[in-house]
């Protein structure tokens, strides 16, 4: 046993422990829920409309906004895990939440 095993962490460490995990799980989540909330509208009338017979089909999904949302997400992501002070680290994960956020509401909205 190391001897600095059992001494604690300091408060900035334990910090950046939580937002690392956190941010980690926010990425890793975000593809299931993606998942559930592309599926999610093909339930609708006007969408099962479309799919079956081809009429009443909206507008297709902005890929540029989407792209943008999930890129915006990413470097957030990483700049979260790899920033060496507690409040960028802060401040991306939570624009990784929003960029994710308004992913996931451009799928949503257009389906």
């Amino acid at each position: 046993m190391n001897p600095t095993d059992s001494l604690p962490l300091p408060d900035a460490t334990k910090a950046t422990d939580r937002i690392r995990f956190w941010s980690v799980l926010a990425a890793v989540l975000f593809v299931p829920a993606a998942l559930a909330v592309g599926v999610l509208p093909l339930a609708s009338e006007g969408a099962s409309r479309c799919l079956t017979y081809g009429e009443q089909c909206g507008t297709p999904l902005p890929g540029w906004l989407f792209g943008w949302g999930v890129g915006l997400a990413f470097a957030a992501w990483v700049v979260a895990l790899a920033a060496p002070a507690v409040r960028v680290r802060r401040v991306a994960f939570a624009v990784q939440l929003l960029a994710e956020s308004a992913a996931l509401a451009v799928i949503l909205s257009h389906a």
